[in-house]
């Protein structure tokens, strides 16, 4: 709350936020509806808005839960805007009544023009686009925004390594998914990549700063976010302080000086433009600096009885908030400033034994309660209180959902399995055994070399991959291809995002689209949505927890596919690794597990060191009603040494 507060304080016109649940930051302090209520109701009286995100990923047992939410939100507090990521949240706000917009995470991954008129199409007011756009890829994006429909694009705050949507490191590692709000962030930890060692993927923040000034002449540009519901107070009212200057006095170089400093003060990561300016795009990392939040106050030391101190390189302020190290170091802690500490002076820190820090490990200032800033937010905090809270409803919700296909094949009535062989190139040799057998389809991910070199006569009797992420850049390309296929025969393509359906344009006569594992199907919500849009089959996110695996068939109006075993990516990213990891590099964690990465195109894919492999399970599977298995085939490199297999989350669970 008090974050919002200085948000507010600061001139921003809205403000968005998570709850308890569905929120995809489940560890920060999150609103209750009661504090929404309220915040709302303050928002409406000053001419503000709030936009409640709820943005994660929801496994089969969690619609009836969600739907309710959201139908209390429309019966309470009635926020502007919902943000969502998960294709069923669209379907359970218009279940539910909701009046207010909705808008497309970027964890959704509209990244392309032509996906566009399709989020449009599914009732969708906004789309926030990818942190990883350049500001002529935001241009083509505006070009192609239907009547009424508006971009949101991130100008200031954390960047992550992977595209949103398509990272699943974390839950590849132990069920912690990024896409339900629970990420621990392994990206941000420290790799031994042969003579190197570093933070390959640890990512600078992002700040626009004087560029932003560019995006005013962006027509479709509504809205301009900056990343905070983990930050303080202090943090959100300098970063939006900054930015209304820039957008209101930008052409003012006094203006545009004064914007800098509060950035400076806003205690955040060392930052960059990342892929703004694509004449100067560059890899936001930094391998051998650290990139956590905070201004270094000084380095631990120790008094004569052995006591951690701190002597700071500038005041100190009671209530101030400090780190001590880094976020993946054994003795990371934050800490509260219990008295004014001047500079060079002595602060004592209380540390727990088991947390105790050696000697020069860097303390950084994070947070800052200074007195202009109280006052401020104790203003806002009295209007706050002031505000009557709706009082709530008791709300009856139950999902409807269309009727389920039959959850069982029957030999008898002739329905087979698909077995899809999935391949990056057409396999030679030996292996091309493998795609001959009877009931064995040949996946290729579509390529010009893959649709080049693959005989016309064959195209109709290959599953076509599209990416898991199409930039707006590249798309005059991929719509050039999937046409080229389509006239030679290909009818079976496999999108890897939804909106992909758009590249097809009305000429989908014949066509039969699956929804591929990165569309991240999760619920029979998020199915009924794709069987609207024209899918004819799905394959379920590789991520679900066994139990949530076999549930849905039975609740599933369209075919489902598994992908049972390969090389699942831990996630896909538009960035390198600022020159020091090549292509097919063994990388080794602290802990001693290892990974690999491989170029597609422009983006950098990274894989564990071992498969995933859950065709132990094939009988459970048949039994539950799967139709489709698909087999990733990807080559790891020749030092590799696989020493075993993944179930993902199959006995973990997912949280």
């Amino acid at each position: 709350m008090p974050s919002a507060l200085a948000a507010f304080a600061a001139g921003a016109d809205a403000v968005y936020l998570g709850l308890k649940h569905f929120s995809a930051r489940m560890q920060a302090e999150n609103f209750s509806l009661t504090e929404l209520s309220r915040l709302a109701g303050l928002a409406r009286a000053e001419g503000r808005r709030v936009c409640v995100a709820i943005n994660s990923v929801l496994k089969p047992g969690d619609l009836e839960a969600a739907g309710r939410l959201i139908a209390r939100l429309e019966r309470g507090p009635k926020p502007d805007a919902l943000i969502v990521q998960d294709l069923g949240c669209l379907e359970l706000a218009r279940q539910a009544g909701f009046s207010g917009e909705l808008h497309l995470s970027t964890l959704a991954n509209v990244t392309h023009p032509a996906a566009l008129m399709v989020a449009r199409a599914l009732g969708a007011a906004r789309v926030i686009a990818p942190r990883e756009a350049s500001i002529d890829e935001l241009r083509m994006l505006s070009d192609a925004c239907p009547e009424g429909f508006g971009l949101e694009t991130f100008v200031h705050g954390a960047l992550c390594y992977c595209v949103s949507g398509r990272c699943y490191w974390s839950s590849y590692m132990g069920g912690k998914s990024g896409l339900r709000g629970r990420c621990v962030q392994p990206c941000r930890r420290v790799y031994k990549a042969r003579q190197h060692e570093g933070r390959f993927f640890s990512c600078l923040d992002l700040s626009l700063d004087v560029l932003v000034k560019t995006l005013l002449s962006v027509p479709k540009v509504v809205s301009w976010k900056i990343e905070g519901r983990k930050k303080g107070p202090h943090y959100v009212f300098n970063t939006v302080a900054a930015y209304k200057m820039l957008r209101d006095h930008g052409a003012d170089p006094q203006a545009r000086k004064d914007a800098c400093s509060l950035l400076k003060l806003a205690l955040g990561r060392p930052a960059g433009h990342a892929r703004f300016l694509p004449q100067r795009g560059e890899d936001p990392v930094a391998p051998h600096d650290q990139t956590s939040s905070g201004l270094l106050a000084g380095k631990i030391g120790f008094d004569k009885d052995g006591r951690p101190v701190l002597k700071p390189r500038f005041d100190l302020l009671t209530k101030d908030l400090l780190r001590v190290g880094i976020e993946d170091e054994a003795w990371h802690a934050t800490l509260p400033v219990t008295r004014h500490t001047p500079k060079g002076g002595t602060l004592t820190l209380r540390i727990s034994k088991h947390k105790m820090p050696k000697g020069g490990t860097p303390v950084f200032l994070i947070d800052r309660r200074d007195p202009d800033l109280a006052r401020a937010l104790q203003e806002w905090a009295n209007r706050l209180e002031r505000t009557p809270v709706v009082p709530e409803k008791a709300v009856e919700f139950h999902v409807a959902l269309p009727k389920p296909v039959p959850s069982r094949l029957s030999s008898a009535r002739g329905e087979k399995r698909l077995e899809i062989v999935l391949s990056a190139s057409l396999p030679q040799g030996r292996a091309s055994g493998e795609f001959v057998r009877p009931g064995t389809v040949l996946g290729l991910w579509l390529g010009s070399r893959t649709s080049r070199e693959c005989s016309r006569t064959l195209h109709g009797r290959i599953s076509w991959w599209l990416p898991p992420v199409i930039w707006p850049d590249e798309e005059g390309q991929w719509s050039r291809l999937v046409r080229e296929v389509s006239r030679n025969g290909g009818r079976h393509f496999v999108l890897n995002a939804p909106w992909q359906i758009g590249l097809f344009g009305d000429n989908r006569n014949g066509m039969h689209f699956t929804a591929g594992p990165f569309c991240n199907v999760a619920n029979p919500a998020a199915v009924a949505v794709l069987a609207s849009m024209g899918f004819t089959s799905a394959i379920v996110s590789p991520e679900l927890a066994g139990e949530d695996i076999l549930t849905l068939p039975k609740a599933s109006c369209l075919p489902l596919g598994i992908l049972t075993d390969g090389f699942w990516p831990m996630g896909v990213s538009r960035y390198g690794s600022g020159g020091l990891v090549k292509a097919q590099t063994v990388l080794t964690s602290a802990k001693g597990e290892t990974f690999w990465t491989r170029r597609y195109g422009g983006n950098t894919w990274i894989y564990p060191g071992w498969p995933l492999d859950l065709t132990a399970k094939r009988p459970e599977l048949e039994q539950a009603g799967y139709a489709t298995f698909v087999h990733m085939r990807e080559y790891p490199p020749e030092d590799l040494h696989v020493r075993r297999s993944s179930l993902f989350n199959w006995d973990a669970g997912l949280l």
